[in-house]
Parts: structure tokens; C-alpha cells; sequence
């Protein structure tokens, strides 16, 4: 079966940048299950993926601008140290909640401490990375109409409700 929206579809991973680094992979676990079309996996992975099928494997390059997208400077913000009341030690690296001034909220990355500021990201970690999959489709399905409701697949390497 090929690949194509609405299609519940399982794949295995290797994710390096373009040093080589790997950042992530499926390896030794259950491969990571997506409904087509749904949005579920970043947009440059999830076009070359499009009318592939079982057994394919292959390298997809994608720019940032198709992962996670640029680095947007002004999710970079320096916040005075004491809006982290409770926290006495701030470490770069570490990861906090952050409230918007509409109520949601928002992970954000430790950049830089001072005595007085916290620099923090709201950029994906990855933004602004261009990323290498290397891919191997596990299984290809029509999706249940449950799925469909619910925008993902259902089960192994999916979600579990």
C-alpha cells in the first residue's frame, strides 16, 4: 500500500543535523506511527514521504524552514531574574513553563543567566536546524475512523487514549 493522506502509517528513524550528530532515533523501540496529512510529523518529512511504500528506505533532507522552522528572534527574551521566584538555581539548558499574555503557555529554554536577567527561547530546540531522516516504512494502512476523528493513529508507536 502506498502512502497517502489518511493513511496510518508506522516508520523507523535516525535523526542527525548536517554535522552528523545524531539527535534522535526510534532504534530499539516502537516505530513512530502518524496519520498522513494530519500534520502529525513535521512538513518536509512528511511531503517526501507521500507515495512511498513497506519496505522503502530512505535519507529525506529538510531545511529548517520545512522541520521546525527559523529561529524567530523575538521568541528570545531577556526576563528579569526575580519572575523565577522559587528557583534559586538557574542553569543554562534548563526548560520552564512560560504563560503568554493570552494564557497559554509555552516552553522555554535557559540561554544565559546574569545576576539580574534570564535569557530565554521560545524558539522548537531545533529551530533553525536543517535535519536528516534516515527512514525505513514499517507498515502503510488505511486509517480507522476513529483516527480519522481524532486527528493521529491509534496504538503501537502512536497514541494510546
Amino acid at each position: 500500500m502506498t502512502i497517502k493522506h489518511n493513511s496510518a502509517v508506522s516508520f523507523h528513524y535516525t535523526l542527525t543535523d548536517d554535522d552528523g550528530q545524531k539527535l534522535d532515533s526510534s532504534a530499539g523501540k516502537e516505530p513512530l506511527a502518524y496519520l498522513h496529512g494530519s500534520g502529525n510529523i513535521i512538513p518536509g518529512l512528511e511531503n517526501a514521504l507521500k507515495g512511498k511504500n513497506v519496505g522503502d528506505s530512505m535519507v529525506v533532507a529538510v531545511p529548517a524552514a520545512e522541520g521546525y522552522g527559523e529561529v524567530q528572534p523575538d521568541l528570545i527574551q531577556e526576563v528579569p531574574r526575580e519572575s523565577f521566584q522559587g528557583v534559586d538555581d538557574i542553569e543554562v539548558g534548563m526548560q520552564f513553563e512560560a504563560q503568554t499574555g493570552n494564557g497559554d503557555s509555552v516552553p522555554v529554554t535557559v540561554k544565559a543567566v546574569t545576576d539580574e536577567f534570564v535569557t530565554v527561547d521560545g524558539n522548537h530546540p531545533l529551530a533553525g536546524k536543517d535535519l536528516n531522516f534516515d527512514v525505513s516504512i514499517e507498515s502503510v494502512r488505511d486509517a480507522t475512523q476513529e483516527e480519522l476523528d481524532h486527528g493521529h493513529v491509534h496504538g503501537p508507536g502512536g497514541h494510546d487514549h
